[in-house]
């Protein structure tokens, strides 16, 4: 919240990374500068109120569960350097329960639910127009987008 009301004001933030191996926050921060348009995307962005009512546009990507599982399963062997029995222990332990607590309700709030993550290509073509359409009128915005890689 204090990033995007900072990036709103036309201020820069350090914006936190995280270490994927090490599951803590890494020492590094990359430099945000505010643009006109300021997209703000991650699994449970829409869960807080103070962070959805800062929001011109809400989009949930919206993908098939056994799709996004995969895809998790690829990433955290391929980049994380997580073994398949880690993978499955933190699936059944938190992020299936977190994602049908969490992740699935916030549809709710959501303008725009994509279906079909990003092979959609008519609302993919209906966002950039909205967002081109934002461009126009100059002043910062902030838009949202639920990222379908993620579980």
């Amino acid at each position: 919240v204090e990033h995007i009301d900072c990036l709103c004001a036309g201020r820069g933030v350090d914006k936190p990374r995280y270490d994927f191996e090490m599951h803590l926050r890494a020492p590094e921060t990359d430099r945000l500068e505010p643009r006109p348009v300021i997209l703000v995307e991650g699994i449970m962005v829409l869960v807080d109120a103070d962070v959805r009512e800062r929001m011109d546009l809400k989009i949930f990507v919206d993908t098939a569960a056994d799709i996004r599982l995969m895809r998790r399963i690829r990433r955290d062997l391929e980049s994380r350097g997580r073994t398949f029995s880690q993978i499955r222990r933190q699936y059944y332990r938190t992020v299936r329960p977190m994602h049908m607590a969490f992740v699935e309700p916030a549809k709710e709030w959501a303008n725009v639910i994509i279906p079909e993550g990003g092979e959609n290509l008519v609302a993919l073509e209906m966002v950039i127009a909205r967002v081109e359409k934002i461009l126009a009128g100059g002043n910062i915005h902030v838009v949202l987008a639920k990222p379908a890689s993620e579980g």
